[in-house]
């Protein structure tokens, strides 16, 4: 198989259906769950599909071990090459090295606005025409309004599609339904943690574990809460979206 078929067949296109072709420039989109669901193998497989566009990624990571991260693009690149039989991997692959640039940050001392610099140096001092920028391991919490507005700005600034995984804190007598924790999501599906500024976030997805899968369901999509949109399943084995 050629690059082209594979973007082209990859599931991340019935992700992008169901929330009207995809996260657009100057949106912000959040993937939230519990830890170890599949937040940050949903946000590489997005930045994966753009790469395999051609399309430049930023991938923010405010974990401590940036080995964890390239860890998940060599595995689902692997997956992706496994399955499809793709041709030319060793120069796709060179390809997309070459356009995702990994970044690090520590939470702790940093504002919102320090990074927006450091990338915009990235984007137009040094010439990394972005498309997407991917943050992973922030800590949201309440009152993180003017943050959001900041990360909104820039994003329209610009011209960036931006996607942040968001982790919720499931309590230990919960009776484990991520969805059905009234101390986690609010009866629209948002986590509690940013409901205050939710009308600033344009797509929220929720990964819910499952027996067999882990459910992804679209808890905002634009101006519509709920929207009735068949769930996406992820492989409970390789987190990977699955195919219809």
């Amino acid at each position: 198989m050629v690059k082209n078929e594979l973007v082209e067949r990859s599931p991340v296109r019935v992700f992008e259906r169901s929330i009207h072709g995809g996260l657009k420039a100057g949106e912000i989109g959040i993937i939230s769950a519990p830890s170890g669901i599949g937040k940050t193998s949903v946000l590489v497989q997005i930045a994966l599909d753009k790469l395999l566009q051609a399309k430049k990624v930023i991938h923010v990571s405010f974990t401590k071990h940036t080995d964890y991260v390239l860890a998940w693009y060599e595995d689902i690149f692997a997956e992706f090459v496994m399955k499809k039989n793709l041709e030319n991997i060793a120069d796709v692959k060179n390809d997309v090295s070459k356009n995702r640039v990994l970044m690090k940050f520590s939470q702790e001392g940093i504002t919102g606005e320090q990074i927006n610099r450091s990338l915009r140096a990235l984007i137009r001092e040094g010439g990394f025409s972005a498309e997407a920028v991917i943050v992973d391991g922030l800590d949201f919490s309440p009152g993180e309004r003017e943050r959001l507005q900041g990360a909104k700005d820039f994003a329209r600034e610009l011209g960036l599609a931006v996607w942040y995984s968001c982790t919720v804190n499931v309590p230990r007598k919960s009776s484990g339904a991520a969805g059905t924790s009234g101390s986690v999501y609010d009866k629209r599906g948002i986590p509690l943690v940013i409901g205050d500024y939710a009308d600033l976030i344009d797509v929220i997805i929720t990964l819910d574990p499952k027996p067999d899968h882990v459910e992804l369901t679209i808890s905002k999509d634009r101006e519509i809460y709920n929207p009735e949109h068949i769930a996406l399943r992820l492989d409970p084995k390789t987190l990977l979206i699955l195919e219809e």
